[in-house]
């Protein structure tokens, strides 16, 4: 029997020295050297070529340009031309009685150019508002960019973790088959009571179910994935924090977001559209002077029969100033006016956004330091107590539930550190993307960047053409 029971506790030495071993390397995984898996700025690159919503942000931009060759239309010239052709019947009664009928084919071609000369300024005030809205839609594409890349941070490390924490959690259940194995052994032996049994039957049940959970939280995290970077996750390699990239201070983290947070720049291009759009709105007041000159060539129109085409060529100037159009002027312009202090207001709540984001990426930050060593410390301590208390079980001074709980405490610290390392990973992202620095120069990703004015400058001065340039 003395025999039986030395044998139990040596091999409840080696599960027990396996299943913390596991445990620590499942934990420890989240950082380990993966040999041909995809890298976090891999994944990186695939989300900022191909993830649908900031290619549809990018679609967007491009039409914003396109406001710009539509304002500096109002300085060319417009060119019309016109044809018309018919038959007519045309009976002329004349002075002495007598009738004057014939069948006519008229038809009149011709081209008329009108140039505005003076609008109130409306086109040049026109174009400023729209290439300030195209400088606004470059930040809010720089904004979304961020949020994508942001987004695929987040859905890396979710897989990475969730993956650590299934390992970790199968490792667990390995190890409570093998306890509730040695502890039926030592029923049989005499050594326990059916009570412990139960126990070991019950954290394994225990551990089956946050297995399946884990499982579960793995395979949303793997869908997440493939919406947000393109493709299913495989193997991973560790993921780490951007310290190097991060500022030195709140203070530092707080000016930065002042100065550089694409929707705190956004905003101010804002103020500028909505204050020149109150002049295009006021040049409704002014007059306006247009030069329009003609051509036609017109043929059997004549109801007179008395010329068979008439050629016609003519210039003139044309001025037309507002008397009273119903009020209809001074309310755009009013309207203009609070549409510019509200502007200069959403800036100012932009900004105090900005400055929250900042502080609170920056405590998160720090934070998610001292919870990474906080629970690195707490493994290390329930692993060391884990051996303890089975070392205590096996002299008798420690229940079987002793050895569980403590196995729990262990499970349950790993996850922590898991959690912790995700959470620090992101929290740095985090922090770039709220100083405006999580895009793909600062990162150095291996892609080329995508230029938003090169678009821009190939339809600026475009005068014609249907078809969308190729350099998207």
């Amino acid at each position: 029997m003395v025999r039986q029971a030395r044998s139990v506790g040596l091999d409840k030495e080696r599960v027990l020295r396996w299943g913390v071993g596991t445990c620590l390397a499942a934990a420890i995984g989240l950082f380990s050297v993966a040999a041909r898996a995809e890298t976090i700025p891999e994944a990186l690159v695939k989300a900022y070529q191909s993830n649908p919503q900031l290619n549809a942000e990018r679609a967007r931009q491009r039409a914003t340009d396109e406001n710009v060759p539509q304002a500096l239309a109002g300085y060319r010239p417009q060119i019309i031309a016109s044809l018309s052709a018919g038959m007519q019947a045309v009976r002329n009664l004349l002075p002495d009685n007598s009738i004057q009928t014939a069948s006519l084919k008229p038809w009149t071609i011709g081209v008329t150019v009108t140039q505005t000369l003076f609008n109130g300024f409306k086109t040049a005030n026109s174009v400023r508002v729209a290439e300030l809205q195209v400088q606004s839609g470059r930040e809010a594409l720089r904004n979304v960019g961020q949020g994508v890349l942001l987004d695929a941070v987040t859905a890396y490390t979710n897989v990475l973790a969730n993956q650590a924490l299934v390992e970790a959690q199968r490792a667990n259940v390995a190890f409570l088959r093998e306890t509730l194995g040695i502890t039926q052994r030592r029923l049989s032996a005499g050594d326990v009571t059916p009570t412990d049994t139960a126990q070991a039957e019950a954290r394994l049940s225990r551990g089956l179910s946050d297995l399946n959970a884990a499982e579960v939280n793995l395979a949303v995290s793997e869908a997440t994935y493939a919406q947000v970077i393109g493709n299913s996750p495989a193997r991973l390699s560790p993921a780490e924090p951007v310290d190097r990239l991060l500022p030195h201070s709140q203070d530092e983290a707080i000016a930065l977001a002042f100065k550089g947070h694409p929707a705190v720049v956004a905003a101010g291009f804002d103020v500028d559209v909505a204050s020149t759009t109150i002049h295009v709105a006021e040049s409704s007041l002014y007059p306006t002077i247009t030069l329009q000159g003609s051509a036609s060539r017109s043929g059997e129109s004549d109801l007179t029969l008395g010329t068979k085409r008439t050629d016609q060529v003519g210039v003139a100037g044309q001025i037309t100033a507002p008397i009273y159009d119903g009020g209809t002027t001074a309310s755009q312009t009013r309207q203009a006016k609070e549409l510019a202090a509200q502007s200069r207001l959403v800036l100012d709540q932009v900004r105090n956004q900005s400055r929250t984001a900042a502080v609170g990426a920056w405590v998160a930050n720090e934070g998610s330091k001292i919870a990474v060593s906080a629970s690195k410390s707490e493994v290390r301590a329930a692993t060391v107590a884990l051996q303890g208390v089975r070392r205590e079980a096996e002299g008798g001074q420690r229940t079987t539930v002793d050895v569980l709980n403590s196995q729990q405490d262990l499970i349950s610290a790993k996850a922590r550190l898991i959690g912790a390392q995700r959470d620090r990973v992101i929290a740095s992202y985090t922090l770039l993307s709220a100083i405006g620095g999580l895009d793909v120069r600062t990162l150095g990703l291996n892609t080329p960047d995508y230029l938003p004015e090169v678009h821009y400058h190939q339809v600026r001065d475009a005068w014609h053409g249907l078809r969308t340039p190729s350099g998207q």
